[in-house]
């Protein structure tokens, strides 16, 4: 790269270090740390680029798209019983899935920049949004989505790093975000966060988690997106399908249209 940060240019210490040949996978996407290999060619490296592109691609998926688009990569995790509830008739939801589910999500909180939830959510479930595996070394920054006030006593509420966005537009919540460094962020909201994000058209991966339980009345997943028919939904593609336990999970990305 050609980016000054907390540290130099690895370009110049490359050159300084008498390296003579470099291979890559990717371009770097931000251009103010790109065009490091012309400059390592001038001077005589061999560079060779595109060396296992597609898997440097999938792994760095998340990054390279905030830095294009100028807002972090959203993931939005539901989980939901087989009729598509998040909650009972009495409003409890511990636990819809079960815990090997569960422990899948405190990997993805750990892969993430930031986790994200409405007021609605920390005033129902004082969560605490943090990756509680044993072997955790990271946490994510918890962020709150909403107008609404949270009392003093809820957990996010006391934690020193906890990120409130007062705002119900997505669009600006995604801009203040990706303004604090965020560049991936995990949405585990409720219903009204979940359909906001839906609704706007930000989501870039939607991970469905399905237990195989009934309920028949109460909370639904997502809430209404204003269509009227078949022809109007909103459709994904598939590209993975993973058991946790009895509990599915899909994982989807948008068909956007061109």
């Amino acid at each position: 790269c050609r980016h000054i940060g907390r540290t130099g240019p690895c370009v110049d210490a490359l050159i300084e270090a008498g390296i003579r040949r470099v291979i890559f996978a990717q371009t770097d996407p931000n251009p103010e740390a790109a065009h490091g290999a012309a400059e390592l060619a001038e001077t005589g490296v061999d560079v060779e680029g595109g060396v296992l592109a597609d898997q440097a691609a999938a792994i760095n998926v998340e990054w390279a798209q905030a830095v294009t688009q100028q807002r972090p990569f959203v993931t939005l995790k539901i989980a939901a019983t087989l009729d598509g509830r998040i909650a009972a008739a009495d409003g409890s939801s511990r636990w819809i899935t079960g815990p090997k589910s569960r422990n899948f999500v405190h990997q993805l909180r750990a892969e993430a920049d930031a986790v994200l939830v409405g007021t609605g959510t920390v005033l129902a479930d004082d969560p605490e949004l943090t990756d509680r595996r044993p072997q955790a070394n990271y946490q994510p920054r918890p962020v709150v989505l909403g107008r609404r006030e949270i009392p003093s006593d809820r957990r996010l509420a006391q934690n020193p790093q906890t990120l409130r966005l007062r705002t119900r537009s997505v669009a600006d919540a995604l801009s203040e975000l990706f303004d604090e460094g965020i560049r991936h962020v995990l949405v585990e909201g409720g219903p009204t966060v979940a359909t906001a994000f839906i609704a706007s058209g930000y989501v870039d991966r939607l991970l469905w988690f399905t237990a195989p339980k009934l309920l028949g009345r109460g909370q639904v997943a997502v809430g209404d997106l204003g269509i009227e028919t078949i022809d109007a939904a909103l459709a994904w593609k598939t590209v993975d399908i993973t058991q946790f336990g009895g509990d599915v999970c899909f994982t989807l990305t948008p068909q956007r249209s061109e």
